[in-house]
């Protein structure tokens, strides 16, 4: 089953196990210690991270290493751009706006 990157993000211990690879490649077991929940569900959430392609894993002798695929991040970055726009937008209009009330005060 093909999932969205969006549900990947959406769940915050699928977040957190982003942001720990994101620094370094790491074992499913290591990413298991740094969670109070079982290591199969720890599993789970990397699975859904890996078919959502957000990672790879890398076999290394015995050990599988997972890491983060920084291009499908970007898919993110390009969705949120729209907001950005925006989100500019009405904070310089914000900013005029404090100046025109700041500058009627003195």
């Amino acid at each position: 089953m093909r999932r969205d990157i969006f549900q990947a993000i959406a769940d915050p211990t699928r977040r957190a196990i982003i942001a720990l690879i994101a620094v370094q490649s790491m074992t499913p077991n290591a990413i298991a210690e740094h969670f109070d929940m079982t290591r199969q569900s720890v599993s789970k959430h990397i699975r859904i991270l890996t078919e959502c392609e957000l990672l790879t894993k890398a076999h290394e002798g015995r050990e599988i290493y997972y890491q983060l695929q920084i291009e499908k991040m970007k898919e993110i970055d390009v969705w949120l751009a729209q907001f950005r726009k925006i989100w500019e937008t009405r904070f310089s209009q914000l900013d005029n706006l404090l100046s025109t009330i700041k500058k009627a005060k003195k």
